[in-house]
């Protein structure tokens, strides 16, 4: 069997289209820029800039935009051998308006259907799954058939491997965007998906929003409770300008305060804490380290313009904690996969 990934991910791809102009609305802005998206293919490319060995298990639809993503991912050092074709469906884009320091509107496009929805479980190439040194999975996944079915059976087959886990984690990234959901699946429908892809992962990851949709609870230490209770060993609650808690089932607590730092997007900085998140795990660094990091590179791309461009290398992300804040003079981007 070849080498096992450090990290697979699973799930949401797309292009974003982002306007090169800041505190502009959409219908004002002239002109725009083309980046890959969508949050486990962002988490995926940031673990890959820290230097780690990553794959993505994603569709897209069968035209130029799909062309574009697998040309990007390969660039970026990330595997696009799962990253297949759909007929008939378009690749989605996404578009945004960007208010500083905390106003971001998305607008999707992903009818009738996105192709990363089409995921279907018989197509799994289980053993990887099951090899990965980490797999990330997000909500998004579990919120439309067959894409919901397949997020589980990879799950599942994390459970239920024989011997000694492969590697520190089966993350689920509570990612809650109501507005994929099917019609009616709000709420209590959504929460009991939710519990049932937590029993079968390690860590959960969420803002506040996403931790109440999952648990009731708004209330951080709370919600961090809660989802222990629903089966994983860690918990990492963000609350933005608050920080982050992350709690063990040992007992082990970590309260990170927020980096300062000047936001130009604060899109892509989830998806830059949990490709760190990862390598903090592989590294084998205890929560608190790993933590302090992730919130970090968080950072980093909350001070630049696109997303997936912007995640930052280790050097980076050594020099923010030193500095205990970051430049606000950082690039806004950087060439897929180049070093600076």
């Amino acid at each position: 069997m070849p080498e096992p990934y450090d990290v697979i991910t699973m799930g949401r791809i797309g292009v974003d289209i982002y306007p090169l102009q800041t505190g502009v609305p959409l219908a004002r802005v002239e002109t725009f820029g083309k980046f890959l998206g969508g949050s486990p293919s962002n988490v995926a490319v940031a673990a890959a800039r820290l230097g780690r060995r990553t794959a993505v298990i994603t569709r897209t639809g069968r035209d130029p935009f799909g062309d574009y993503l697998r040309q990007e991912l390969g660039a970026f050092g990330v595997d696009a051998r799962w990253a297949s074709e759909v007929a008939g469906s378009p690749t989605p884009v996404t578009f945004c308006e960007i208010f500083p320091p905390d106003d971001f509107p998305l607008y999707f496009y992903r009818q009738p259907k996105a192709p990363d929805l089409e995921i279907h479980a018989g197509e799994l190439d289980l053993d990887a799954v099951r090899a990965a040194r980490v797999f990330w999975m997000t909500g998004t996944g579990l919120c439309a058939e067959p894409s919901r079915s397949a997020t589980l059976a990879a799950l599942r087959a994390r459970a239920a491997a024989p011997g000694p886990p492969p590697g520190p984690a089966t993350v689920f990234d509570l990612d809650w965007r109501p507005m994929f959901w099917e019609e009616g699946d709000h709420g209590s429908v959504a929460r009991a998906r939710y519990r049932e892809a937590l029993a079968h992962a390690t860590i959960a990851v969420g803002n506040v929003d996403e931790c109440e949709i999952a648990t009731g609870e708004r209330d951080p230490h709370a919600a961090a409770r809660a989802l222990l209770a629903a089966g994983v060993e860690l918990a990492v609650v963000k609350q933005g300008p608050a920080g982050v808690l992350a709690l063990h089932r040992d007992g082990t607590t970590a309260e990170v305060p927020p980096l300062p730092v000047d936001v130009v997007n604060g899109l892509g900085a989830g998806d830059a804490f949990g490709g760190a998140l990862c390598h903090g795990l592989l590294a084998g660094w205890d929560t608190a380290r790993t933590v302090r990091y992730a919130n970090a590179a968080g950072a980093i791309v909350a001070s630049r313009l696109a997303c997936s461009s912007a995640m930052p290398f280790p050097h980076e992300v050594e020099q923010a904690l030193a500095d205990g804040a970051v430049p606000s003079a950082a690039p806004a981007a950087e060439a897929p996969g180049a070093a600076p």
